[in-house]
């Protein structure tokens, strides 16, 4: 962990009444998770092991975690590539993520994808698509075909602060409004589209203000908080289940990797990550838990300990595994 972060300096949570005591434990397992598989694939990356590259979404956790537990297990959700902790919330084995990350045979992406490409419709989980902003129309799409059948569900998607200035984002949210589509939208706002600052993206202030222009509500969070963003998607999440049309949350929190493990992001400050360090997701909800006494240390390095220890050895045994046949390249390629 981060411990060279004074406890001192780290921001409070705000502590939601949504949450029970046993679902905030479980809230800090899955952010471990997600965090402890991005540290071991960032060690196999340096050591030439892993196939492709590494997302980190390390700084991203309590968006994904927080956001995906808010979720029915008949609701769809459509995460980008550093939403490694909704995974982990859905129900993925830690050993499906690990075969499709190093590309083995035996994956769900039939080893042609180091990523989070893949779908797994059992768990009414759809992987992104590389060109962010097209994932947006897709996912309305899903929601508005549940609408159209009378199906109950919601449908929660994600995009960076980058991909929310293409054209697909402004298209599917004033359908999806227009529609009041069972659909909520979270803006993860990390400062940077790959080496771009938020200063060349965009003129305002908050992307959530964008809400206004397509007649929904909007709102934007401490994105390092898991129990704000918990908070914040419960609500939208229980608007469009009642009818009330689609959500825009931005989630503000900071890329504290490069876009991918090959670029060192030599073109952040570093007074900006050093700011970031002290609002680290994770260090905060371990502070949290302990000052309300409903986890120790003690219990919490365990916890980690414990991950850490399974995350290497299903890692182990998988790069064990053979690559899939060449020819499994071929299948389902349209020319």
């Amino acid at each position: 962990m981060a411990d060279v972060v004074e406890t001192a300096e780290i921001p409070a949570i705000t502590p939601t009444k949504l949450l029970n005591d046993q679902q905030r434990v479980a809230l800090l397992r899955w952010m471990l998770h997600a965090r402890i598989f991005d540290e071991v694939t960032i060690r196999l990356y340096r050591q030439g092991k892993m196939f492709g590259s590494v997302f980190a979404q390390i700084g991203h956790e309590a968006i994904s975690v927080g956001s995906a537990a808010v979720l029915q297990p008949e609701d769809a959700i459509f995460p980008m590539h550093r939403d490694l902790g909704a995974h982990f919330v859905r129900g993925v084995p830690l050993r499906t993520i690990a075969l499709n990350h190093l590309a083995r045979q035996g994956s769900m992406m039939r080893g042609t994808d180091g990523t989070g490409h893949y779908a797994d419709p059992q768990r009414k989980l759809y992987g992104n698509i590389s060109h962010l902003g097209a994932m947006i129309p897709v996912a309305v799409g899903y929601a508005l075909a549940a609408q159209l059948k009378g199906e109950p569900i919601v449908v929660l998607n994600y995009i960076g602060e980058g991909g929310a200035q293409t054209g697909e984002f402004h298209e599917g949210l004033n359908f999806a409004a227009v529609r009041k589509a069972p659909f909520v939208l979270i803006i993860e706002n990390n400062q940077y589209a790959y080496s771009t600052p938020t200063t060349e993206e965009y003129a305002c202030k908050k992307l959530s203000d964008r809400a206004i222009g397509y007649g929904i509500p909007g709102e934007t969070i401490d994105g390092t908080d898991v129990e704000r963003v918990y908070e914040a998607t419960f609500y939208a999440v229980e608007r469009a289940r009642n009818g009330e049309g689609p959500s825009l949350i931005e989630a503000i929190c900071m890329r504290m990797r490069g876009h991918a493990e090959h670029d060192n992001a030599s073109y952040v400050p570093r007074e900006l990550l050093e700011y970031w360090k002290k609002r680290d997701p994770l260090l905060r909800y371990q502070r949290f838990l302990v000052e309300n006494g409903i986890l120790s240390e003690a219990e919490i390095q365990q916890m980690r300990h414990e991950i850490e220890a399974e995350t290497v050895r299903v890692l182990d045994e998988v790069l064990q595994l053979p690559f899939p046949p060449a020819e499994e390249a071929f299948k389902n390629v349209f020319l």
